[in-house]
């Protein structure tokens, strides 16, 4: 489930050709199993459309069942009526109101995807992106400030029509028949300050469910970093439901990393819990040597190895902690405060530390072999702290849009 006080739920969305079914599929299996809850797919040709129920069994074949979401732009419409078993396969619609009736002068095309989503009875998104606003509701808009006393700035009014746009299409929807608890809103920008405040005006206009993204968010650091500036605001706040980090990935590059990212901020923020955290301090010159480093990549590594397993036999574990500290000034602290903790003694000592389980000190590990000692006491940690659930290895995680 998507809002109504559920946790907040990770999409993605594939940049494979969706005609393509099996590459399609294989990527929105990979998604899943990285832990996106919803996947989007492009569906703007016929071709696409028909790609659609193949997409959906071959995931089903494969005991995939994250939920599809269809994403339509200027042609849904038409879509969703030729094709109806895609419009059945598909778990959510995603409809761009400023694209979905562009060049007529009502708003009929809009309405025929929610009487679609209706016979279908599924929900949909309404995403108003910035780049593909409304053009005939902003030059209303921009009409009406120009003739005020104090008309405001140009980018104000463009922020007041996105969610002016975002809100009329719910409300014509609800009043088409689609129920309110079947639509999530979006209002898209790509600069972090306006993302907040359109996020901010789109909470206080209505109670709709709200899907968070900063578009065109880019490559590399810069996506991260604007990506987890804007939403972490929102997010601290009370605001959003869905979360996408919309990275542009290198050539060849690994599509999954945005779901980790958006992960990583909802755990930061403890909001959700996906995978153990390991606390390890940055290196100084008490550190110098790469003993410390070496030994926090292999537990870092070995964690990472293993939670497939762990999540599927030892529920809970995804809320573990674990601190692989350098040197005594904070070392000690840190260990004591996370689940389990290793704190070595610095440079140029012989390998020695102390490890620390929920803040008492068991054991003082010696030697060149000390980081596999520490892996096998955190292997009996999650033995004994978490219970194994048979039941959990058929647990798939997924909410329901």
């Amino acid at each position: 489930m998507v809002g109504g006080g559920h946790a907040v739920v990770v999409q993605s969305m594939t940049n494979t050709d969706t005609a393509d079914a099996a590459r399609t599929a294989e990527q929105v299996a990979q998604l899943a199993a990285a832990g996106s809850e919803l996947v989007r797919v492009t569906v703007n040709t016929e071709a696409a459309a028909q790609a659609v129920p193949v997409i959906a069994e071959r995931l089903a074949k494969a005991g995939c069942t994250v939920p599809i979401v269809g994403d339509f732009h200027y042609n849904g419409h038409l879509l969703l009526t030729k094709y109806p078993e895609c419009a059945r396969a598909l778990a959510k619609y995603r409809i761009n109101p400023g694209n979905a009736d562009i060049g007529r002068k009502d708003y009929g095309n809009f309405q025929t995807m929610i009487e679609a989503a209706i016979t279908h009875n599924k929900p949909v998104r309404i995403g108003v992106n910035w780049g593909s606003l409304d053009q005939a509701l902003l030059t209303r808009m921009m009409d009406a400030n120009a003739r005020q006393r104090d008309p405001l700035p140009a980018k104000d009014v463009m922020i007041e029509a996105i969610v002016a746009s975002a809100v009329d299409s719910a409300r014509a929807a609800e009043k088409h028949g689609l129920p309110a608890n079947r639509i999530i809103l979006s209002a898209k920008l790509s600069g972090v300050q306006d993302l907040i405040v359109v996020y901010r005006k789109l909470a206080a206009a209505c109670s709709y469910a709200l899907h968070l993204g900063l578009t065109e968010a880019g490559m590399g650091t810069k996506g991260v970093v604007a990506s987890t500036a804007a939403m972490a605001v929102l997010l601290q706040e009370g605001i959003g439901d869905t979360i996408r980090v919309s990275l542009t990935p290198a050539p060849g590059g690994d599509r999954a990393e945005e779901v980790r990212v958006a992960q990583q901020i909802l755990q930061s923020l403890e909001l959700r819990a996906f995978t153990p955290q390991v606390t390890a301090c940055p290196g100084c010159g008490r550190t110098t040597s790469t003993f410390f480093q070496a030994m926090a990549e292999e537990i870092q590594g070995h964690i990472r190895r293993r939670l497939p397993e762990w999540k599927r036999e030892r529920p809970g574990v995804e809320a573990m902690t674990v601190a692989v500290m350098g040197c005594v000034v904070n070392g000690p602290g840190e260990s004591r405060q996370a689940n389990l903790g290793i704190s070595l003694p610095g440079t140029f000592e012989a390998p020695k530390a102390p490890v620390y389980i929920d803040g008492k000190l068991v054991k003082t590990l010696h030697g060149e072999g000390l980081a596999q000692e520490f892996i096998a006491m955190m292997e009996e940690y999650v033995v004994s702290h978490y219970r194994t659930d048979d039941s959990a290895a058929c647990a798939t995680g997924v909410r329901q849009p």
